[in-house]
């Protein structure tokens, strides 16, 4: 008998209880409320399921019973890769992961590129609450994540009715930095993360820049036009280059074609370290030096910023991620995020 039916698929909790000799409930509580029930019981249920080759009750159906899978999900508009390459997303995840860990939770990464099959992840996820990174206006995702009716939150934006909300004053910090980056400039530029979904790389002037879709993007140009506008100089004569991702390489490139242009910047705010690590790439190419002939700032005071002795935003993304898991799990988000400005030597005294 145990050679024909190990391995089946068919194998049920009753057939395991009537070999057993125990009623069902008996043979489920051995699973699943052990203490419920004798040794001599357990003993014989245990050995049936062996004879059967059952190995247990469907964990779905569990989770099914009690109501909870005990697991978050992180929808993070990003391929997979970028959750395991990127030292922000990393410190977010395992900010999330901290708390999950405390709570005896585990974490599910939905990646979202853009595809048809987005929304279906979003809907078929066996999770507890979500927590989005942050994302555009008009992703269709945040929707999605609504209308499953569980906890949810947003980490850096858009602000969505009936989700929580955590991240710091993008705009307030982009002010603060940009004022350090601009000051004594007379050609500002400014290395950003994408617009839109569509993630287009493109250079572009202030006076030209379409519609924003990106919150966290949009807050930090608006930032950084009230620190150049105070600085003197016209938004319309900023030039900004638009990186598809926070990507060193890309935004290498990026300040490699500002500096070779006519008129190159004397002042470059990088949205990340990753970006302004490129940047101070591209200046020591073309032969300049950091702060005085171009001033650059990075953003994040990741390990890079440090060792590049670049002026720039402190946040902490653990934090953060620890944050957005306490109000997956139904907790109120707190304030604001906090951050501070890390004066170094890449900015003008």
């Amino acid at each position: 008998m145990a050679s024909s039916s190990r391995g089946s698929k068919r194998v049920t909790l009753a057939q395991v209880a009537e070999l057993a000799g125990v009623s069902v409930m008996t043979a489920s509580y051995t699973y699943n409320r052990p203490g419920r029930v004798s040794e001599q019981a357990r003993a014989k249920v245990l050995a049936a399921a062996d004879r059967l080759g059952y190995a247990g009750p469907d964990p779905s159906a569990r989770s099914l019973r009690r109501g909870s899978t005990r697991t978050l999900g992180v929808v993070m508009g990003e391929h997979l890769s970028y959750a395991f390459e990127d030292p922000e997303a990393v410190s977010f995840l395992a900010g999330v992961a901290d708390v999950c860990a405390d709570h005896g939770y585990g974490m599910t990464i939905l990646p979202i590129t853009g595809a048809a099959a987005d929304i279906s992840r979003i809907t078929d996820a066996a999770v507890d609450g979500f927590i989005v990174w942050t994302t555009s206006d008009d992703d269709p995702v945040l929707a999605a994540v609504e209308a499953m009716k569980r906890p949810a939150v947003v980490h850096g934006g858009p602000a969505v009715r009936g989700m929580g909300s955590v991240g710091i004053d993008n705009r307030a910090a982009a002010r603060a930095v940009g004022t350090l980056a601009f000051a004594g400039a007379e050609r500002p530029a400014i290395v950003s993360f994408p617009l839109t979904r569509d993630r287009v790389s493109t250079v572009i002037g202030g006076a030209d820049l379409p519609e924003v879709s990106f919150p966290v993007t949009r807050d930090r140009l608006d930032g950084y036009r009230e620190a150049i506008e105070a600085a003197g100089t016209a938004w319309r004569d900023v030039v900004i280059a638009v990186c598809a991702r926070n990507d060193t390489a890309e935004a290498e490139r990026a300040a490699a074609s500002l500096l070779a242009s006519a008129a190159p910047p004397d002042a470059i705010a990088a949205m990340s370290d990753q970006q302004a690590a490129g940047v101070v790439r591209a200046v020591r190419a073309a032969g300049r030096a950091v702060p005085d002939d171009v001033a650059v700032t990075g953003w994040d005071d990741a390990a890079v910023a440090a060792q590049l002795g670049l002026t720039t935003v402190a946040q902490s993304l653990r934090e953060q991620g620890a944050a957005c898991a306490h109000a997956a799990l139904g907790q109120e988000p707190g304030e604001s995020a906090s951050w501070s400005i890390v004066r170094r030597g890449s900015t003008r005294p």
